[in-house]
């Protein structure tokens, strides 16, 4: 592997970390509020058991790990979209090079052309090769992008399911 593959593997690796890094600090924030807060908020509001939402979690570090768990579904949903949209640039940067190189091509065929039969003929030609080209690479590109927004809902389904699991057998 050259140096400038491995500085930009490290970059890139570095740039991944990030979020976790600051999610990790974000939790440790609420640690130390919650931690602050609990003592005069017991004085003030008087316990109630019977709330699901409250019954579901046994403890502070429930509550926290329950939230560094949604913010780390939240950033892996992140990483996914934000790679579907680079490989997704990547196919049209793709697509307008090969469109460039056939307007050139085209373009020496038209002034080629001896008689304006010929012309009609090409200009036919290129239009419905365009025409099929587009129907072809704009399904393609859909299917991309469905893909991706599946893709991209997957962490952050599982963790709906997750609440909803918490939350019901705390009700049951």
């Amino acid at each position: 592997m050259t140096v400038a593959k491995q500085a930009k593997s490290a970059s890139t690796a570095a740039v991944a970390a990030e979020p976790v890094k600051q999610s990790v600090e974000a939790v440790a924030v609420q640690k130390e509020t919650i931690e602050s807060v609990a003592p005069a908020a017991a004085e003030v509001v008087p316990p109630t058991p019977d709330k699901a939402g409250i019954a579901a979690f046994k403890g502070y570090e429930d509550i926290l790990q329950f939230n560094k768990d949604t913010v780390d579904a939240f950033v892996k949903s992140s990483t996914i979209v934000a790679k579907g949209v680079q490989d997704l640039s990547k196919s049209i940067v793709t697509l307008a090079q090969e469109s460039i190189e056939e307007s050139m091509t085209a373009g020496k065929a038209f002034i080629g052309a001896k008689t304006f039969k010929e012309v009609v003929d090409l200009s036919s030609a290129l239009a419905k090769a365009n025409f099929d080209k587009l129907v072809v690479e704009s399904n393609r590109l859909g299917q991309l992008s469905a893909k991706l927004a599946e893709e991209a809902l997957v962490p952050i389904s599982k963790r709906v399911g997750a609440v909803v699991e918490k939350l019901t057998k705390t009700a049951a």
